[in-house]
């Protein structure tokens, strides 16, 4: 299998990749005469495009207050990135959300009329809330509530673009409603007899299925179609993963915290051109690019999706099979934001989720990147607490040769070790040695290349004909 293999020049300190995805975006024009206006009887006026209007909700529950003011930053970024206006923010300490409405009764009454006064038509709350919490805050506070999870998942359908992409997010949404149909209103008890049963009239009446019903039963069969379509695409990716390993070819995987500045390292390492945009989950779709080192040892970097506190667990679940090639990585480079708030928080919340997801145990290699925006007494905390760390800017370039160099070290090397004399025919096994192997030397003699080479079990058996006496 091969891979496109561009690397970028280390002189251009500002090389980004070649951001056709993003310069797509930019590229975008207004037609004139294409918008749908609308018409009452005095007036034709223009209309512009309203952003949802949105007030945030927090229970402060664990933690300090730098902790909810950083998880209510957070929530507000999510809600910008899904399209909306942040008119308002409320955090409530508690010891526990409340059962009924997940805030208590006083603060649904002040979160009323902060609703009424900024005129928001969207309450979002950052927590997952019960079925019975969404519909007693709606009845009370009278405009759509919706929740993080909620939230993350219309980001996630908002930037999904392969067919994986799309069929794991719609996978992760009829998961994350089928869980929340009950007791939705009474429409969904109403029973499909007599004219309600699509005006089947006599013969056709009777308690038929609800509505409720018929909506599970169509959510369930479409979760089955997707997860047999998810399967099929999972074996297209093994089959490409499988090819990489019976070649030999180490993989590296970038995780990290959402927006860390991953796909901007992968451009600067590898020259990708995979979509960089400052906002969470830009990226969705797995990338694999191919790399080498300095002596000519090829691998692969895979840019993944981020990660974010209290990642959706619908949401871990579908995107499973995409999450896997950290799994099988033979290193994670876990890139960090020197410049969030909390980097500390974003490293609890990427090891968490990869506990879950099993990659646990594959080394793991620390960079902290942004350090051009990052507060000195930040990146002294973060040197401190993990002296092992690489420091780089994505951006500006600084530190891409440590980065470079710490791979070079911490990739997997080939143990056997090889004393050959390899005849000038057989320049394919000196291609294969440069490539998957690592030379310890080489003298070309009038037979021959004398090589003494560490390889893999592979390679090995081949070379094993010209083996020569030291």
């Amino acid at each position: 299998m091969t891979f496109p293999s561009v690397g970028p020049d280390p002189e251009q300190l500002d090389f980004d990749g070649d951001q056709q995805d993003l310069a797509d975006r930019l590229s975008l024009r207004r037609v004139a005469g294409m918008s749908t206006q609308l018409a009452d009887i005095t007036e034709v006026e223009y209309r512009e495009l309203q952003l949802e209007r949105v007030v945030l909700v927090s229970v402060w529950s664990t933690g300090g207050e730098v902790d909810a003011d950083n998880a209510m930053a957070e929530l507000k970024l999510l809600a910008e990135t899904a399209g909306s206006e942040v008119l308002e923010g409320l955090v409530q300490r508690r010891g526990t959300p409340d059962p009924a409405t997940f805030i208590g009764r006083g603060k649904v009454d002040e979160l009323r009329q902060v609703v009424l006064a900024t005129g928001a038509d969207t309450v979002i709350c950052d927590g997952e809330l019960e079925p019975a919490q969404l519909r007693n805050l709606e009845d009370r506070v009278g405009v759509k509530v919706i929740d993080r999870t909620a939230l993350i998942l219309d980001i996630f359908a908002q930037h999904a673009k392969s067919a994986e992409g799309k069929a794991q997010v719609e996978l992760a949404q009829l998961q994350y409603l089928r869980q929340r149909l009950r007791g939705w209103g009474g429409n969904l008890s109403r029973q499909a007899g007599g004219r309600a049963a699509a005006g089947a009239g006599i013969g056709g009446r009777g308690p038929g299925e609800t509505k409720i019903e018929t909506d599970r039963r169509r959510i369930k069969t479409r979760i089955s179609v997707l997860r047999r379509r998810l399967r099929e695409l999972e074996s297209v990716r093994e089959t490409k993963r499988s090819q990489r390993t019976r070649n030999q070819v180490p993989s590296v995987a970038i995780v990290g915290y959402t927006n860390a500045g991953k796909s901007s390292l992968l451009n600067r390492l590898t020259g990708a051109g995979v979509l960089v945009e400052d906002a969470l989950f830009a990226t969705l779709d797995p990338t694999t690019r191919r790399s080498q080192t300095e002596d000519g040892r090829v691998y692969t970097l895979t840019d993944t999706v981020g990660f974010i506190r209290h990642l959706p667990h619908d949401l871990v679940e579908a995107f499973r099979s995409t999450l896997e090639e950290s799994t099988s990585a033979d290193l994670l480079l876990h890139v960090v934001d020197g410049s969030d708030p909390d980097p500390f928080g974003q490293i609890a919340a990427v090891r968490t989720v990869l506990a879950d997801i099993g990659a646990s145990d594959v080394p793991e290699q620390l960079v902290v990147n942004k350090i051009d925006q990052a507060e000195p007494d930040a990146l002294l905390a973060l040197r401190g607490r993990y002296p092992e760390a690489v420091f780089v800017s994505a951006r500006t370039g600084a530190g891409l040769a440590d980065v470079r160099s710490c791979l070079e070290q911490r990739l997997p090397r080939p143990e056997i070790e090889v004393r050959a004399l390899v005849p000038y025919d057989r320049g394919d096994l000196i291609d294969r040695i440069h490539r998957s192997g690592e030379f310890v030397s080489s003298d070309h003699t009038e037979r021959g290349t004398l090589v003494v080479a560490r390889v893999n079990a592979d390679l090995a058996g081949e070379l094993a004909r010209y083996r020569a006496d030291a």
